[in-house]
């Protein structure tokens, strides 16, 4: 990231923003403003120097933030999209290639068993090892009518996405990252403070909180750390593919905007670094100032 202080109320834009709606999964650039994952502000230092990681999610958000601060922070980058968003994931592709490091973009939907195992196998083919796992990839649907809004097909689409997907891969990953290696989970600020429209996705968040710590202390004494990352709100493709009002949104946070990706970037970079070796079982709020309970 950019060295220059700034205000963080004002570094980026502000709402109101113009209203806008998307077809999921949405796309970076149909956003406005356009979503900013550090194409022109993030400068690596070395700090995954010859890492292998595999980020599922990585077409767009943060996933497209965390894959390009990986790459200029010396690290391959093997990230999952689903197929519709295909042309999303070829500039992911291109912004690491263009760090020189290797980017395999892998179409997959982590909903499924198979899947997931399909995927491990395929880092291990390419990379040998799996140094960093980023469960970032997730589903959410706004629903004003609260739970009565909520279908089983949608709530079984939250849950196997956000929960079953970062079991999956854990479970089959682990065989394949050494001593040193790292597992960070995204979660969220709804996990603490969860929004009615949004009941579904706040349950599975609140999971992957206490999935993350008692992982970190199943791995613990095989020198394997697990954290977790728990963005405020982030202006991503999610947001205007899911949520009816996109004019106010992160008006409520402290510094009265949301987040660019970019801005979470930085985060997942210090838990898989070296420089966070003691750290594991961690929760790192990045909320805007948001409170916590």
């Amino acid at each position: 990231m950019s060295d220059d202080q700034q205000n963080p109320v004002t570094q980026h834009p502000q709402p109101d923003f113009p209203q806008q709606d998307q077809p999921h999964p949405g796309h970076p650039g149909d956003m406005r403003p356009e979503p900013d994952h550090g194409e022109s502000s993030y400068r690596g230092s070395g700090r995954l120097a010859d890492r292998r990681t595999v980020i599922t999610g990585g077409d767009s958000g943060i996933g497209r933030a965390v894959a390009l601060a990986y790459a200029r922070e010396g690290a391959d980058v093997l990230f999952t999209h689903l197929p519709e968003e295909d042309k999303d994931a070829r500039e992911t592709e291109r912004l690491v290639r263009e760090a020189g490091r290797r980017a395999v973009a892998v179409p997959c939907d982590i909903r499924e068993e198979s899947a997931c195992r399909d995927l491990i196998e395929r880092a291990v083919s390419e990379f040998g090892r799996i140094d960093v796992l980023v469960n970032n990839a997730a589903f959410q649907m706004g629903q004003p009518d609260g739970i009565e809004g909520i279908s089983t097909e949608q709530f079984d689409r939250v849950v196997h996405t956000n929960l079953y997907g970062m079991f999956w891969l854990c479970k089959a990953a682990l065989p394949h990252i050494p001593e040193g290696g790292s597992i960070i989970n995204t979660t969220s600020v709804q996990a603490y403070n969860p929004k009615p429209h949004l009941l579904d996705y706040a349950m599975t968040k609140g999971g992957i909180v206490t999935f993350t710590q008692g992982l970190a202390a199943q791995l613990a004494e095989r020198g394997i750390r697990v954290n977790a990352v728990a963005p405020g709100p982030v202006w991503t493709p999610l947001i205007p593919a899911t949520l009816p009002d996109t004019e106010q949104f992160g008006k409520q946070a402290p510094l009265q905007r949301p987040a660019q990706p970019a801005e979470m970037a930085p985060a997942y970079v210090f838990l898989a670094s070296q420089e966070a070796s003691y750290i594991t079982a961690e929760i790192l709020n990045a909320t805007g100032g948001s409170p916590l309970p």
